[in-house]
């Protein structure tokens, strides 16, 4: 399937691209921008979809060092250039955002399918405005933010949760989440009803399958957050794990990285209880917190 007609999905795309054809022409980074009016470093930034090449004419000398003739190839990668310099939905918050989020936002636009698992909180994407709001506030005298740094995170989640529901091919949705996530009481018994009524909602829909891990469970345990998001045949699957500062800047796409992080999943997703047992799972909880 093509890259989505979205920035940074085209902006991978063409950054994966890049780096094969480097690794193809059997050339350096240094190699690859050596006379060129940009460095190694941007190059490599360029390649792993951090940085646009905004110059069609750097493109194309690069294009020309890769031994790349072909003229419909050519055009092809300068149009994937144009529409990758278009600005993101984000854009005008991106400053006010933490660091590391922009480009976890971009990565995860590009994504057709996540699979992800929090041990402590609901995932993000499931979360209801108030469950959202709420935690922030609780954080806001321990991160120092602000009542505006509140609201435009709270307003970008929410907008993040549009892909599930989108008309026009939605995310495929895949969440893992600990029953000690669910008991942590965020606001009151009202507030968490509301969000077990939203998860059972989402998990209702063909594209998104909810899973619990309970507290009973014997089998494999793992400590950290993770998202794998698979961005389709032309991109790599990518990894995000949120680090102890409060950002969402480490992320891989090695083989290696991607390989242990889907067994993890995998191994979490037999240690859970079955999708179907969900929406039980959740009215149970519901009529515990409001007895």
């Amino acid at each position: 399937m093509a890259a989505p007609h979205r920035p940074t999905a085209r902006r991978i795309a063409l950054g994966h691209e890049l780096r094969e054809l480097r690794k193809r022409a059997r050339l350096s980074l240094e190699e690859a921008v050596q006379d060129l009016s940009f460095s190694d470093t941007k190059l490599q930034r360029v390649e792993t979809g951090l940085q646009d090449l905004r110059s069609a004419g750097d493109l194309r000398k690069l294009l020309e060092r890769y031994g790349v003739t072909d003229e419909e190839e050519i055009e092809r990668l300068v149009a994937t250039q144009r529409e990758a310099a278009s600005r993101e939905w984000w854009t005008p918050v991106a400053t006010e955002l933490t660091a590391g989020m922009p480009r976890f936002l971009g990565i995860e636009t590009a994504a057709q399918e996540i699979r992800a698992y929090h041990p402590t909180i609901i995932l993000g994407l499931l979360q209801t405005e108030a469950y959202a709001r709420t935690r922030h506030e609780s954080a806001k005298p321990i991160d120092e933010t602000t009542t505006e740094f509140i609201e435009q995170s709270v307003e970008v989640r929410m907008k993040r949760k549009e892909a599930l529901t989108r008309d026009e091919d939605p995310l495929k949705f895949w969440a893992i989440l600990n029953e000690s996530a669910l008991r942590h009481v965020v606001g009151d018994a009202e507030l968490m009803c509301e969000q077990y009524d939203e998860i059972a909602r989402l998990a209702a829909l063909d594209n998104v399958t909810v899973q619990v891990l309970p507290q009973s469970m014997r089998g494999y345990l793992f400590e950290h957050n993770f998202s794998i998001m698979i961005l389709g045949d032309t991109m790599p699957t990518t990894i995000q794990v949120d680090t102890p500062f409060g950002n969402a800047s480490s992320v891989s796409d090695k083989r290696r990285e991607v390989g242990r992080f889907s067994r993890q999943f995998e191994a979490l997703s037999r240690s859970a209880l079955p999708p179907e047992d969900t929406p039980t799972f959740l009215h149970q909880l519901s009529r515990e917190i409001t007895a």
